[in-house]
């Protein structure tokens, strides 16, 4: 078993001890639109009032520009999870956001089975 400042509760056997909406205490809702793609950067202000650890490493992931769906991917957390917790990041001036940039249409068939094709590349 990890020790508490050791990143998220885990145990072996048991997996996460801590719900992960616990982490957002219950809170399902961000109260900045993000998406998947969505990039977050952090901006070098540090943040004012109480961050829980998951808050801290997601603020650290985000030294570059990394989509949210990378940043929940590295917490292991719920997309809807991270995405609290992000919009947390981004109310306290902590974290920037924009939308993705993309130079074509984002729901272009040749571009959904691109995708589709790298992921089942992975599994």
């Amino acid at each position: 078993m990890t020790a508490a400042g050791d990143g998220p509760w885990l145990d072996d056997a048991a997996g996460r001890l801590v719900r992960p909406f616990t982490v957002s205490n219950g809170r399902t809702r961000p109260t900045v639109a993000l998406d998947l793609v969505s990039q977050v950067m952090a901006t070098g202000a540090t943040p004012l009032g109480y961050l829980g650890p998951e808050h801290t490493q997601a603020l650290e992931r985000c030294r570059v520009p990394v989509a949210v769906a990378e940043v929940a991917a590295h917490l292991t957390l719920p997309v809807a999870v991270t995405k609290v917790l992000l919009a947390d990041l981004v109310d306290c001036g902590a974290l920037t956001t924009k939308p993705p940039a993309f130079h074509h249409n984002p729901t272009d068939r040749a571009l959904l089975e691109a995708v589709l094709d790298g992921l089942r590349r992975q599994l």
